[in-house]
């Protein structure tokens, strides 16, 4: 069987971080999460240096603004932090409406992989909703966006946005295959009120068949917003996850 590897985006727990940031790596770490997903690892990049060198948790990957942003600057972080895979969380919807637009996004961050590809990272692109709500031929544009990408750039699937924007997200894993190295799993009513969401496994979301359908993505536990205490539904969401992850 393949060896399960488990993550949390630190975006989920970044009010603790902001606060108290190496205290909320060690909470992590002592849940039994071995990986983490960084949250503004360039801001915090002195601090995060320090607190992984505390804990046993790997920086697998994380998320900075490399379309957009400046992608030269957060590759070299990235590097320094041993960051495997770098990725571009968002681009924004208006980019989203023709094949034309799809495809030059997408030689947009092919070129910030051709950078990466020096200082040992990878790129990545993680999905919203509208990535998949427009149909191109019978296609979402995050599939239009693949086929424009080049083959060593990965796709972190959002798998709740995607079902929210109207697509299954196991039959994108099918179609996308092994490009999907992450998936991002959140759980909760298909809603895009943000603090209706759930720990996983408590909500809407097929999590058991998702699981399934991409056996050697990285699990990472997110929440974009929650009304409890996020620290409980993040190690709630670990322990559904090793328990129905087989």
């Amino acid at each position: 069987m393949t060896e399960r590897l488990y993550s949390v985006q630190l975006y989920t727990l970044r009010n603790a971080i902001e606060t108290d940031l190496p205290g909320t790596l060690a909470r992590v770490a002592s849940m039994g999460f071995e990986n983490v997903e960084l949250w503004r690892f360039e801001q915090y990049r002195d601090a995060y240096r320090r607190a992984l060198a505390e804990t046993p948790l790997c920086p697998l990957s994380a998320h900075a603004s490399l379309v957009d942003g400046n992608a030269s600057a957060a590759v070299r972080v990235a590097a320094e932090l041993g960051i495997g895979t770098l990725i571009e969380p968002h681009i924004i919807a208006q980019r989203w409406t023709t094949r034309a637009d799809i495809e030059a996004a997408a030689a947009s961050l092919n070129a910030v992989a051709r950078l990466a590809r020096d200082e040992g990272v990878t790129i990545g692109y993680h999905n919203h909703d509208h990535e998949v709500r427009q149909d191109f031929g019978g296609r979402t544009g995050l599939e239009v966006f693949a086929e424009a990408l080049d083959e060593d750039v990965v796709l972190e699937l959002d798998t709740f946005w995607a079902e929210v924007g109207g697509a299954s997200a196991v039959e994108l894993i099918s179609r996308l295959g092994a490009r999907v190295k992450f998936l991002h799993l959140k759980d909760g009513p298909y809603t895009t009120t943000l603090l209706e969401q759930k720990p996983v496994g408590q909500g809407a979301m097929p999590v058991t068949d998702i699981l399934k359908a991409a056996p050697d993505a990285v699990r990472i536990v997110e929440l974009d917003d929650y009304a409890g205490d996020t620290f409980e539904a993040v190690h709630q969401s670990l322990r559904y996850l090793v328990e129905v992850d087989l």
